[in-house]
């Protein structure tokens, strides 16, 4: 099970994620969002977060950018991989390769087939992150996705799970869905764009133990 803890915007909270055993770190470069960082901010946070934590995952979220500004960006900073949040077409995934992944928001299961047959083919892993749907959001909205959805496409595809996740209720979905790995933003904030740090710690733990139990039951 991994878990990511996105829009991360602190050095503090970067490495309370990674020491309370986050997989993945994300970092939201879409300007209008209120987990915004700068270029420069997040290359100094992730040189020294990879100096104590090499192994975690550090995922930049684009929105709209082309497949040459997010290699730009990704080589500038030092990210491992790109979230593609926005209405980014397919041909963005494809030169992008192994170095991205699709965020979906499907208002129903027609369009999440139409979704899913429009992505070139992935090998690897997460096929895509699965978010829930809200009219004008490119996520982020702490709305409940639809989990039964969610449970039967993740029987076909290693999925990263989204949408209105919280430590109060990780446990459940991952015992619901059984996803490739949960992805969490406003469910441990205190407020829009600031990381609750007992929050953090919670979610993660949470997430553990529920993954703990579907492997050994």
């Amino acid at each position: 099970m991994r878990i990511k803890i996105c829009g991360v915007k602190t050095l503090e909270d970067s490495l309370i994620a990674c020491g309370a055993r986050a997989d993945m770190l994300g970092f939201n470069f879409y300007a209008p969002s209120p987990r915004y960082i700068e270029q420069t901010a997040c290359r100094k946070i992730i040189t020294e977060i990879k100096a104590v934590f090499s192994q975690v995952v550090c995922v930049g979220v684009f929105v709209n950018h082309s497949a040459t500004q997010i290699e730009t960006i990704m080589d500038f900073i030092g990210l491992d991989l790109a979230q593609l949040s926005g209405d980014e077409p397919p041909e963005t995934l494809t030169a992008l390769g192994k170095r991205a992944f699709k965020a979906l928001r499907p208002q129903d299961p027609a369009e999440l087939n139409e979704l899913i047959a429009a992505l070139p083919s992935r090998q690897n892993a997460p096929a895509f992150l699965l978010d829930s749907h809200h009219k004008g959001s490119f996520g982020g909205s702490g709305q409940t996705g639809d989990w039964e959805l969610a449970a039967r496409i993740a029987k076909s595809y290693p999925i990263l799970l989204a949408g209105g996740l919280n430590p109060d209720n990780v446990a459940e979905a991952i015992r619901v869905v059984q996803p490739w790995g949960v992805d969490v933003a406003s469910g441990v904030e205190s407020q829009r764009g600031v990381k609750d740090s007992q929050r953090i710690v919670n979610f993660i733990q949470q997430a553990r133990v529920a993954a703990q139990e579907i492997i050994t039951p």
